[in-house]
């Protein structure tokens, strides 16, 4: 009799053990990771944009006007703007927006310039929904930028 219930606990165990590895990797299916490039005339060595599940990783944006490929003049407000809206069009091109934006980080390359980057970035995001945001000083960033953001939305589709 005891030999019956161990043989009955351990089948019970191998089929509830069955079960969760094959939850598990029905989970690991569902988890598409899918990859976004924009062609440029220069070719960057990296994606403009990652989706997992509903998450769009998007990489760091700099004031980068991409039809000459160059830094927009004008200064960190300048540049800021430019990022920000590079920013708004890998959104919107990959199915989010700036009101699904939920994290930022910017980096920076002088802290001295941060009032006059915030007062063009707050202007992106409605007052109720800013972005949870971090912040770094940077000796350097691509191209002489004073100025990258990142950051991470949700896609409602």
């Amino acid at each position: 009799m005891k030999t019956t219930h161990i043989i009955v606990a351990t089948v019970c165990f191998c089929l509830l053990s069955a079960c969760g590895v094959g939850a598990q990797q029905a989970t690991k299916q569902e988890t598409k990771v899918e990859y976004f490039k924009t062609p440029r005339p220069m070719a960057l060595p990296f994606s403009d944009a990652v989706r997992v599940g509903n998450i769009l990783y998007l990489s760091g944006e700099i004031g980068l006007d991409y039809a000459t490929m160059k830094l927009v003049p004008g200064g960190i407000q300048a540049e800021t703007k430019q990022a920000m809206e590079n920013i708004k069009t890998t959104l919107e091109k990959y199915g989010s927006s700036t009101d699904n934006v939920f994290k930022c980080t910017v980096m920076i390359t002088d802290m001295k310039e941060w009032p006059l980057m915030n007062e063009v970035y707050v202007t992106y995001f409605k007052k109720d929904r800013l972005p949870a945001r971090s912040a770094i000083g940077a000796n350097g960033l691509a191209l002489g930028a004073k100025i990258e953001i990142e950051c991470l939305a949700t896609i409602d589709k």
